[in-house]
């Protein structure tokens, strides 16, 4: 098992999604990045965002992810969510995407 897979599932004993604290879950690739807020009670999918549309380096992106995930969540009614950060450091574009929501409005 990779480290970042290792690390990942250390991570996930702990965060547990709720119908009202959903897990928004992070997945970064070499240039895009993916959110999902996810209810582990129900294995469901809330709502989703990713980059694959969206023009700019990964930080824009991570800016602009954070957003539309912010705004799915506002759209759903939930406030509060658990942050899932995949296995991966809490820098760069995983920082950008989680303050970014968070001055949008989603309490982390």
């Amino acid at each position: 098992m990779q480290n970042r897979q290792k690390i990942h599932s250390r991570i996930r004993k702990v965060v547990i999604g709720s119908a009202e604290r959903p897990r928004l879950a992070v997945y970064r690739s070499l240039n895009n990045l993916f959110a999902q807020l996810i209810d582990d009670s129900q294995s469901k999918t809330v709502g989703a965002a990713s980059s694959l549309k969206m023009k700019g380096g990964l930080l824009k992106k991570a800016t602009q992810v954070g957003e539309e995930i912010a705004k799915i969540a506002k759209e759903k009614k939930i406030k509060r969510v658990v942050f899932d950060r995949g296995g991966y450091p809490y820098q760069g574009a995983v920082k950008t995407l989680a303050e970014t929501a968070r001055e949008k409005g989603l309490e982390i």
